[in-house]
């Protein structure tokens, strides 16, 4: 009687989250904005992507506008008030250029190859790891051992070798990180789909001769997301944190449209003779976004696994 009761309790509350339309999405979101870390980290990343965006608003001045830039007014401190003008807050470069100015037009170009990357990435690896899944052995043998042998090389050295041929570039570094990236997202989506296909519910779908491309985008998809949000989360990080890399190394993004990675790189040969603040402030930018994004897929990650509800 007792098993009956708990029984029938369950039910009862399963059904007053029915009538009240509670979503696993929706419920998921509900336990991410209980989590401190998580929303500390959201609001640090919206935030640096809003000054991204604004930054021709925000910025005191063009960074890379000659006719804005005085050499006279290079290697400022930080808080230097120029005569007649603003305040350095950030200090200024060896040509005269705002650390502050170059800090906010920097995230515009880091945030738009790391989110540009990881987003195109996700699209063609997760397509791919599909059609592995439900496509046959043939093809997935086919696709797994192509992943295989991408994963076997460090990422950097592949990204240094595919712009060793494209050159320098905002669209070459994409296509870069896009072909290091591809792999992790085919072999995630492989193995959820690959648990989602042993269900019931794909065979009867399978049974009314519904064509696979829209068994694959209709069924498996949307049931195999979760995994998949929480790697494109991290490999936003990574792709901002291999693009700086990329950019402090010399083969990243051109000179007249720095990251923050190419500003840590030119203000790194400035530290020996004290000016600090050219190098450390965009280094402390860089770790932030990176902090930020991290933690948002921390939460994602412990929300999104079943493994690890208690």
């Amino acid at each position: 009687m007792k098993m009956r009761n708990d029984t029938d309790a369950g039910n009862g509350a399963a059904a007053v989250a029915v009538v009240k339309g509670e979503s696993p999405w929706r419920q998921s979101m509900q336990e991410f904005c209980e989590s401190k870390t998580g929303v500390a980290g959201l609001i640090v990343f919206v935030i640096m992507v809003l000054a991204a965006i604004f930054a021709s608003w925000i910025a005191p001045q063009d960074p890379y506008d000659l006719n804005q830039l005085d050499i006279l007014n290079g290697n400022m401190p930080p808080g230097t008030v120029a005569a007649g003008s603003y305040t350095y807050l950030l200090g200024t470069d060896p040509q005269g250029r705002d650390i502050f100015s170059g800090i906010l037009y920097g995230l515009r170009i880091s945030l738009s190859v790391g989110v540009g990357s990881a987003l195109f990435a996700c699209v063609i690896g997760s397509l791919l790891g599909l059609i592995a899944a439900y496509a046959g052995p043939k093809v997935e043998a086919a696709i797994m051992r192509i992943v295989d042998l991408q994963l076997s090389f460090p990422s950097i050295l592949v990204a240094l070798m595919i712009l060793a041929v494209l050159g320098k570039g905002i669209m070459n570094v994409v296509i870069a990180l896009v072909l290091v990236e591809w792999a992790y997202y085919a072999r995630v989506a492989r193995a959820s789909a690959m648990v989602e296909r042993s269900r019931d519910y794909i065979a009867a779908v399978e049974c009314l001769s519904i064509p696979r491309w829209r068994v694959i985008v209709r069924h498996l998809l949307p049931n195999c997301l979760p995994p998949l949000i929480v790697i494109a989360t991290m490999q936003i990080s990574r792709a901002i944190a291999l693009e700086a890399t990329l950019s402090f190394l010399g083969l990243g993004v051109p000179v007249t449209e720095p990251s923050l990675g190419l500003l840590i790189a030119n203000g790194y040969t400035q530290m020996i003779s004290g000016q600090y603040w050219i190098c450390l402030y965009p280094g402390l930018a860089l770790v932030a976004i990176i902090v930020a994004i991290n933690l948002v897929g921390d939460q994602l990650r412990d929300i999104l696994n079943p493994r690890n509800r208690k």
